[in-house]
């Protein structure tokens, strides 16, 4: 039986796919496409991690489509709310069809002389399948589904309770009563502490350094008031930029100006807290956006310290025993259940291995163009979104390109298209994200680099985005356009 030929294939069924899809179906009538999905149902993210209090940790002005208006009250949304959009967004375009779950991508393989990918996949029953492309749009995210990052501690065989990471988190977990302690203190640390709180008998986070966390309303007031005078398109546009533009200014001001900005943050911290609050626990060794500020809702993560409910400790430690945890200073924390929220593991294509004409890709090796594609690896695009801003500001514009570059090759009766680094000597390369986060350093050898000039060199600012992804021209003189049969890679 012959392989199905698609004109471009989705990997993802999440928020980057279900956009993509659209944007294909808009920009780029009667192309041919589907979309793979490994797990039973849609959301990537929002589906797969299930903890408790899981929720946007930007706003939904931003993190929404900017082709469907967020209509929800709430900026900050849960999981079960955003999923909701989603749907929403899958039933009004008619893209049911096109998803095809259960199918998990293992290879991709190129080859210049049919100028089509080769995609091998897993099916839930343990079949495989393959289907070619034209091209390949990974939207799957930038960390493993298999797995979060699970630190080896000494001694963790000892502990007679569950030990549980965020990202798999077991159904119908009775935490009621418990103490519990949440090792981290990144996006899932504070999301999940407030949520357990509310029923636990205690809820400490161990941290071995803070985060700067900031508090934000989970409702817009601005964004409600002129949904009252305005359309909802004009009126989800309006607050989309507004909080766009004090992103960047935020941001800037934290980079040309640390000093005062981190004075700033912890100023907050102890309005939030009181006069006594112990600031060793909230003043982190690094500067703001050295690694992603933690936004909670309504304060709900102080409310649940001021309360007693939920304490923080600010220490490193020695061993697990059998129940709870021994500390380097001597302090032992008893604990009847344990969460690590210890971060993720990152990947580039999720866990597929890639060839290009039978030769593995290393993608470790490879410059990022624009943010959206790689040096020498043909009619291959990855969704990778902002560090500093809202993930899909960026998916957005990615799919838009990809759009234009899919037009563009149609226009000049071209099979393949890809970035090339003219000078690979001259480039220097640095980490694809500017972060110190663990997840980050930990996989930094594996990702694709950024070099020191543009285009290989990430913005960073959805501003700037916009000019290069959506108005500059697509034959700019790196990209290069080849029929099929060509194999100058």
């Amino acid at each position: 039986m012959k392989n199905e030929i698609l004109d471009v294939l989705i990997v993802g069924a999440g928020l980057s796919g279900i956009g993509t899809a659209v944007h294909l179906i808009k920009r780029c009538p009667g192309k041919s496409f589907a979309i793979v999905e490994g797990r039973k149902r849609l959301g990537g993210t929002w589906d797969l991690f299930r903890y408790p209090g899981i929720r946007s940790d930007s706003d939904m002005y931003t993190l929404g489509y900017n082709f469907k208006p967020w209509t929800a009250r709430k900026a900050i949304a849960d999981a079960p709310t955003i999923l909701n959009y989603l749907q929403e967004t899958v039933n009004e375009h008619g893209l049911e069809k096109y998803i095809r779950y259960e199918r998990k991508v293992t290879n991709a393989s190129w080859s210049s002389e049919a100028a089509r990918w080769t995609v091998s996949l897993v099916h839930g029953d343990g079949s495989t399948s393959q289907v070619e492309c034209k091209f390949l749009f990974m939207c799957s995210g930038y960390y493993s589904y298999e797995g979060g990052y699970k630190p080896d501690f000494n001694g963790q065989d000892d502990f007679a309770g569950p030990i549980i990471h965020p990202q798999e988190w077991p159904e119908g977990l009775d935490y009621a009563g418990k103490k519990i302690v949440v090792i981290g203190s990144g996006a899932t640390a504070v999301t999940l502490i407030p949520s357990m709180a509310e029923t636990a008998g205690h809820v400490t986070m161990l941290q071995r350094s803070p985060t700067y966390i900031v508090s934000r309303p989970a409702e817009d007031k601005f964004a409600l008031t002129i949904r009252k005078f305005l359309p909802n398109k004009w009126a989800y546009g309006v607050t989309r930029w507004r909080n766009v533009l004090y992103q960047l200014f935020t941001f800037n001001l934290a980079r040309s100006k640390p000093a005062g900005f981190k004075k700033r943050l912890l100023e907050m911290v102890r309005e939030e807290m009181g006069e006594g609050v112990d600031m060793k626990h909230f003043t982190p060794s690094y500067n703001p956006w050295d690694q992603r500020l933690c936004l909670v809702p309504d304060s709900d993560l102080f409310k649940s310290l001021k309360s007693g409910k939920a304490s923080i400790v600010t220490d490193h430690i020695e061993r697990f025993v059998k129940d709870g945890i021994l500390l380097k200073s001597g302090e032992k924390l008893d604990a009847d259940i344990i969460v690590t929220a210890t971060g993720l593991k990152m990947v580039t294509g999720g866990h597929a291995q890639f060839q290009l004409d039978g030769e593995p890709v290393h993608f470790g090796s490879r410059f990022n163009y624009k943010g959206v594609m790689f040096s020498d690896v043909p009619n291959l695009a990855v969704t990778f979104g902002y560090t500093n801003a809202s993930w899909t500001l960026k998916a957005d514009l990615t799919s838009e390109y990809i759009c234009r570059l899919i037009n563009k090759m149609d226009a000049k009766h071209v099979q393949i298209a890809y970035p090339h680094l003219i000078d690979p000597e001259g480039m220097v390369a640095e980490n694809i994200v500017d972060f110190s986060s663990g997840y980050i350093e930990r996989a930094a050898a594996d990702l694709p680099k950024q070099g020191n000039k543009k285009p290989w060199r990430l913005n960073q600012n959805y501003a700037k985005d916009i000019i290069d992804l959506r108005y500059k021209t697509v034959d700019d003189g790196v990209m290069v356009f080849a029929e099929a049969g060509s194999k100058s890679l």
